[in-house]
């Protein structure tokens, strides 16, 4: 995938994501959402960065598993039933993801949510990805 990513100068200066990502491929991949499931379906992690964690490694799993790598991430939306601990924990979760997806950040966005499919889940992500 060739990707460009927009940050025009006219909006805020983006932390941790990218204001637009203009992708070209030839295959689009569709990811679930991802909560801190472990293989038995149990949610693992008692704090939302250990969950965020364990989410974002599920992620980048399916996505390595159809073929593509975290620079391909064309989106990613996050789904948190606490977005003020989600603000309270941004430094550290943007280690986590800095360390395990890299700085090709994709278009982002984060939703405050009541509750998710697991009611232990703090958090969930799902996304697209654009493949050459």
């Amino acid at each position: 995938m060739t990707a460009e990513r927009l940050n025009p100068p006219e909006l805020s200066p983006p932390t941790g994501f990218s204001h637009a990502v203009v992708a070209s491929g030839t295959r689009l991949v569709f990811l679930a959402g991802q909560t801190a499931l472990d293989t038995d379906g149990k949610v693992v992690g008692d704090t939302l960065p250990e969950q965020f964690e364990r989410a974002l490694a599920g992620l980048l799993t399916a996505l390595r598993a159809a073929g593509g790598t975290p620079a391909d991430l064309g989106r990613v939306t996050v789904y948190t039933t606490d977005v003020a601990a989600y603000r309270t924990h941004a430094a550290e979760l943007g280690g986590i993801w800095r360390r395990l997806a890299g700085r090709d950040y994709p278009a982002m966005a984060v939703v405050e949510v009541v509750r998710l499919w697991d009611e232990q889940a703090r958090v969930e992500l799902d996304g697209f990805a654009v493949l050459p």
